[in-house]
């Protein structure tokens, strides 16, 4: 039987528009006519606010991601377990590069990190800008990527050059001004099969939801996070909700960073600027000369993250050993070394 997409699409929108829940299949065929330009930017624009407006489920997240991630670019033989520390963004904290800065500390303790990110949506600076002011190139190369995993234990993907098709969506995104689904589906449509993911979510909500779809994604240990102040990374503004998931079992936690020694602080503290200011703060903080509350607030992260990637046995023992890599000089080595290797590839 000949599949009709006309009527696929325009049940798909209907259904949304009402407020109906789609399923996974329904879900998985409107996005690859999306991704075949078989949708108006007008169309998925409403059927995005739609979607929001009806609050995502696990089965439709799951479908737009395995779709997306189907269309990306390949990227072959990479040797380790690899874990990506991106967020949704969408707090509008405007902080500074929280999980781009523990990226670098994540990598110096030995955990292989393939960042995936984006230019600001609805923050003062991405992950990309602060990566383009200190000098890491961000056009993709698949031998290029598997090289820098298998030796430096780290690279950086930009969004718009891993997923060529996705150029639509991203110009109906930018419209909108808003949180969207594709703030949820930006973290989990890495080209690599990623084991480990910490993800910080901007809306406490879905934590449920997001880490429900990390383990149909078949992450074998993950954390999703809501800080406190509602922002997507661990923060010292006071308690942070997180959910592990860990071996296909899933347990809520309230982290209190008071709990491991460190100290709490305002959302001033660690308000970020432009690429070059927060370059300047990424930098500081692997040099063990930031503020307090910049620097803790990365060894929290870190902390979290090298627990999940079964580098400590516990959060605190991540923090102590994240706090190690800064003071030897190890953190400040990977920035350094990954500036180097950009600068050898370039000339």
């Amino acid at each position: 039987m000949t599949l009709n997409i006309t009527t696929v699409t325009e049940t798909a929108m209907m259904k949304v528009q009402e407020g109906t829940n789609l399923s996974y299949k329904e879900m998985h065929e409107f996005f690859t006519e999306v991704l075949n330009g078989g949708v108006t930017d007008d169309e998925l624009r409403d059927f995005i606010v739609a979607l929001s407006d009806k609050g995502e489920t696990v089965d439709e997240i799951t479908a737009i991601a395995e779709v997306l991630k189907s269309y990306a670019k390949d990227i072959p033989n990479v040797n380790d377990k690899v874990m990506d520390n991106c967020g949704t963004g969408g707090d509008r904290s405007q902080s500074f590069n929280i999980s781009t800065t523990s990226a670098f500390v994540l990598a110096s303790c030995g955990v292989t990190i393939a960042k995936h990110g984006n230019k600001s949506v609805t923050s003062k600076t991405g992950s990309s800008d602060v990566l383009q002011a200190l000098g890491v190139n961000l056009e993709f190369d698949a031998g290029r990527v598997a090289d820098e995993l298998n030796e430096s234990n780290i690279t950086f993907l930009s969004a718009p050059h891993v997923h060529p098709k996705m150029g639509q969506i991203m110009r109906v995104r930018q419209t909108l001004k808003r949180p969207t689904v594709f703030n949820f589906i930006g973290p989990c449509i890495s080209p690599l099969n990623l084991d480990y993911q910490f993800l910080g979510i901007y809306d406490r909500e879905k934590l449920m939801t997001i880490t429900q779809v990390l383990k149909r994604l078949g992450r074998e240990n993950a954390v999703v996070m809501n800080g406190a102040g509602h922002m997507d990374e661990a923060t010292l503004l006071g308690d942070n909700h997180l959910v592990f998931l860990r071996g296909g079992e899933i347990e809520e936690v309230v982290l209190d960073p008071t709990d491991y020694g460190l100290t709490l602080c305002d959302k001033t503290d660690i308000a970020g600027g432009d690429g070059n200011e927060n370059k300047e703060i990424l930098e500081a903080v692997l040099k063990g000369t930031a503020t307090r509350a910049q620097l803790e607030t990365v060894l929290l992260n870190a902390g979290i993250g090298l627990f999940v990637a079964d580098k400590a046995n516990s959060i605190g023992a991540g923090i102590q050993l994240a706090r190690e890599a800064v003071e030897t000089g190890k953190a400040y080595a990977k920035l350094q070394e990954v500036i180097r290797n950009n600068k050898e590839a370039g000339q």
